[in-house]
């Protein structure tokens, strides 16, 4: 179990945006930089939405135009539409990562367009970057194991979205249990239905723990194949429009399940437990990561 498992950072974007305390962008930035130098080599640093619906999220650009550029790391904005696209190749960021809700009744709460509008503009976001140059796009299904509004989800859907974005010219392809009703047993199917649709695409997987499955679904996914897993530092998280989500995974204990296990992450475990007990703090709450609760082992 030698293999390199990359996790991308979430918690300066998903961690946030669904803390009260509100976070300046010296506050954020220190974040960022507490994560770097505790290995997050891909981290989603900002999210290209209206502030007035996510408060937490303003300041993207001056949080961007603030980041020191450093060789070897990947700064990733959150878009929803082709305005968000534009401030995001404005702002530099290495990559966009494109959120496309899986269902009609998320969708319309969350980013006000049916899935079908937000395939759409998927589409022309990356006809635009093929014909004017930008970073590369990754596409997140969102609730693509269960809708807080819809209900179930059903493989075949996530399968038929997986392949339509795999037609376009992206890097990568993402399933995300925006709500945290996924299994172990459903992540492997899923996982293997999609990765016969979309070729050469890279697929990463984005868990909450809302049920306590977030740790089992991540095993599930490796288990599966998957190299490349989302997670947030202290367990920070969930979603303004998502009633009762919780936090994503948290890193360290993610980080500490695979090392256990042998795999590699390129993390630095104590100082991650550091920086989130740092930012927990800084938003009055204790961390919900098991790890950044109970420490190391050995000692």
């Amino acid at each position: 179990m030698s293999r390199f498992i990359e996790i991308v950072e979430v918690g300066p974007r998903d961690g946030l945006q669904n803390e009260k305390a509100l976070l300046d962008v010296d506050q954020k930035l220190a974040f960022i930089g507490q994560l770097e130098a505790a290995g997050a080599r891909r981290m989603e640093t900002v999210s290209f939405v209206n502030p007035k619906r996510v408060p937490q999220m303003a300041g993207a650009e001056e949080v961007m135009a603030d980041l020191p550029t450093t060789a070897g790391r990947s700064r990733i904005g959150l878009v929803l539409n082709m305005k968000g696209w534009e401030r995001a190749v404005a702002a530099n960021c290495d990559e966009a990562n494109v959120v496309v809700c899986a269902t009609d009744g998320f969708g319309i709460r969350n980013q006000g367009a049916s899935t079908a509008e937000q395939m759409a503009a998927l589409a022309a976001i990356a006809a635009r970057r093929d014909a004017e140059g930008g970073p590369p796009i990754s596409a997140t299904f969102s609730v693509a194991f269960g809708c807080p509004f819809d209900g179930e989800v059903s493989q075949d859907l996530v399968v038929a979205l997986a392949r339509e974005a795999a037609s376009l010219n992206i890097a990568e392809i993402a399933l995300a249990d925006t709500i945290g009703v996924a299994d172990p047993w459903t992540v492997r199917a899923r996982v293997e239905a999609v990765k016969t649709v979309i070729g050469d695409k890279k697929l990463r997987l984005h868990f909450h723990d809302t049920r306590n499955t977030g740790l089992a679904n991540a095993y599930a996914g490796v288990e599966a194949g998957v190299d490349i897993l989302d997670a947030s530092c202290g367990g920070l998280g969930g979603c303004p429009f998502a009633p009762d989500a919780t936090g994503n995974i948290g890193t360290e204990d993610l980080v500490y399940m695979l090392e256990r296990a042998g795999f590699e992450t390129g993390y630095d475990l104590p100082a991650l437990i550091r920086t989130a007990k740092w930012v927990s703090d800084l938003l009055g709450k204790p961390p919900t990561s098991s790890v950044a609760r109970a420490g190391l082992f050995p000692a």
